[in-house]
């Protein structure tokens, strides 16, 4: 049991909740325009698919996934958790950041493969509600406490 002396303030307490509470409005936000660029670059390529390629739909959603990263990436390090201590070697972290998304984009290509190849619900709808509803937050909880605990972690 903690004492006076060892117990944390309600001031790093109250500080600390409004930290995580920040960080996970920003990331959402940021979250939110990487979607736009994932969600968007998907359709269209979708939509303009190259005739006879097998694949092609988890093609494109593998091509609106590394955008949608690049962007997340560039907004969560510089707004997200910006407050944390800086790491000097930006290479190691956008490298962690990248694996720590695909991990979590691989949540959304599963969704779509098993809805598209192993459900066979192969409309636009279906797609999208696999991939970018139901992938999208599964793997967003996975991508926050990654990049939270590993990749912007506190120094």
């Amino acid at each position: 049991m903690l004492d006076a002396a060892t117990a944390p303030s309600a001031d790093v307490r109250q500080r600390t909740g409004a930290s995580l509470a920040t960080q996970v409005m920003r990331f959402a936000l940021v979250g939110g325009l990487g979607f736009v660029v994932d969600v968007g670059l998907f359709n269209v390529l979708r939509a303009h698919a190259p005739e006879g390629v097998h694949g092609w739909t988890i093609a494109a959603k593998t091509i609106a996934l590394v955008a949608a990263i690049a962007v997340n990436w560039i907004g969560n390090r510089l707004w997200t958790f910006r407050s944390r201590t800086r790491r000097t070697d930006t290479a190691r972290e956008a490298v962690e950041f990248f694996l720590a998304s695909v991990v979590g984009s691989l949540v959304a290509l599963v969704c779509l493969g098993v809805s598209h190849y192993g459900l066979h619900l192969t409309s636009a709808f279906a797609d999208n509600i696999s991939a970018n509803v139901v992938g999208l937050v599964l793997g967003s909880l996975v991508r926050f406490v990654a990049y939270r605990q590993w990749v912007f972690r506190a120094a």
